[in-house]
């Protein structure tokens, strides 16, 4: 663990002061010209690990749906904009390779698409995270178990340097990446919480912080969202049917519509 913990937070402060002084959006004159070309959406969960259970469905197949669904509408009515999956089909993949493939291909935006799940069927609405610590003890459950996903993997332990989701000093050093995209993640998560309100009726539990490995390793904008409950039962049904899925994907298409047209207006 100390190793893990000295590596990465030298690493770490290195690449956050990169990002911090060559930013998205400069003042003056001189400011370069931004375009939102490529957006990476990544359908939470797959293959082996099925994600938060419900009744009768599970995380991964309902996470799917909607992101193929965004994509679509990305493709469809945004000319010049790329979109890129990490999964489009039900396939395992590792954690770390979701962050990789929005890295790789440079990519200005990654929208990581799941469902919620709680103990108390009761609970209810949907949730926008960006990378951050704040209110992390009320949120570790829901990192917790989204991380988890790492225990799954092969060689886990290298692969992620005794990186321990279950453990709370394994997210010391979250908080000093992502500062450089974090208005702009901020942005977009209101833009996708109001939608769902004012645009889906659906109930919102607001934008929030959260150290979810994803958002952490991503060298972009990046939120990571939860579109309900698959425990309680009504959303369940809501999340499984064609319209729900419709009206969810739509919301996160128009946001993300707003957030390009907001960003290239600078």
């Amino acid at each position: 663990m100390r190793r893990f913990k000295v590596k990465n937070i030298l690493i770490i402060s290195l690449l956050t002061t990169f990002f911090l002084l060559s930013g998205f959006s400069t003042t003056g004159s001189k400011a370069p010209e931004y375009r939102l070309k490529r957006v990476v959406i990544d359908a939470g969960h797959g293959g082996k690990d099925p994600g938060a259970l419900g009744t009768y469905s599970k995380e991964k197949d309902i996470a799917l749906a909607v992101a193929l669904q965004v994509g679509k509408y990305v493709q469809e009515n945004l000319p010049g904009v790329e979109v890129i999956y990490t999964r489009k089909s039900d396939v395992f993949l590792e954690l770390k390779e979701r962050s990789n493939i929005a890295n790789r291909n440079k990519a200005d935006l990654f929208i990581s698409i799941h469902c919620n799940a709680a103990a108390n069927k009761g609970v209810y609405g949907t949730e926008t995270f960006v990378m951050g610590t704040k209110n992390f003890e009320a949120n570790f459950d829901i990192v917790k178990r989204e991380n988890s996903v790492i225990l799954l993997e092969d060689n886990y332990q290298e692969n992620y340097e005794g990186f321990d989701p279950s453990s709370p000093e394994s997210y010391m050093m979250f908080n000093l990446m992502q500062k450089a995209f974090i208005s702009n993640s901020i942005s977009l998560a209101a833009k996708i919480e109001n939608d769902f309100t004012s645009r889906v009726n659906r109930s919102s539990r607001g934008v929030k912080q959260a150290p979810f490995y994803v958002l952490w390793t991503t060298s972009m904008p990046s939120v990571l969202i939860e579109l309900g409950f698959i425990s309680n039962v009504n959303e369940e049904r809501f999340l499984n049917s064609k319209d729900g899925q419709t009206y969810l994907a739509s919301a996160i298409y128009r946001s993300i519509k707003a957030y390009k047209e907001e960003l290239e207006e600078l």
